[in-house]
């Protein structure tokens, strides 16, 4: 057994369905972060992502997006204001947040507010996000409101997309939250 503390993975799911010794093991890209250890106004940047041609078809075609902004490349040259395709609003969403997003085992997505598409972002531009620890509130008797933002900007430093995060997390000791919940 190894004798040092993981920096990444620092969870264990302990599935039944495998060795005792592998479901010991940590998790890679797993947190097991509580609503007390969330820092507010931490702020962190992920890795950047370029998005290509095969990227921007595989999600279109995947969610059924026909619109000729990001599929019709003649119609996107010669009628389109931009005069090149764009990548889906919704891609650039669902990429630039998967850039930072985490797999904590004690968090639970509760919606998202403000979400605004701020420019277009084009096939072979790159993204990379910003997250921001906003706030917390104590909410429930298991659970924390957390809320963060999410600023995903393209090729130097040009913001595209913002958005805010809600998510439910659990607490470390809900009886240090007895009588400070809304519900």
């Amino acid at each position: 057994m190894d004798e040092f503390t993981p920096t990444v993975g620092v969870s264990s799911t302990h599935p039944a369905d495998m060795p005792n010794d592998h479901a010991a093991l940590p998790v890679w890209n797993a947190e097991n972060w509580f609503y007390e250890d969330w820092p507010v106004g931490q702020r962190i940047r992920s890795l950047r992502r370029t998005i290509g041609e095969s990227d921007s078809h595989l999600f279109n075609t995947l969610v059924v997006d026909i619109h000729p902004y990001v599929q019709d490349q003649m119609f996107a040259e010669r009628e389109g204001i931009f005069g090149r395709r764009l990548v889906s609003g919704a891609f650039v969403f669902s990429a630039g947040l998967g850039l930072v997003a985490t797999n904590c085992v004690n968090a639970f997505s509760y919606g998202y507010d403000k979400l605004r598409f701020i420019k277009p972002v084009f096939i072979g531009d790159t993204i990379y996000t910003i997250r921001t620890n906003m706030e917390k509130a104590p909410r429930y008797k298991e659970l924390g409101l957390i809320r963060a933002s999410y600023q995903v900007f393209k090729n130097e430093g040009e913001l595209v997309l913002y958005c805010e995060h809600l998510q439910t997390v659990k607490y470390k000791n809900p009886a240090d939250f007895v009588g400070k919940t809304e519900r």
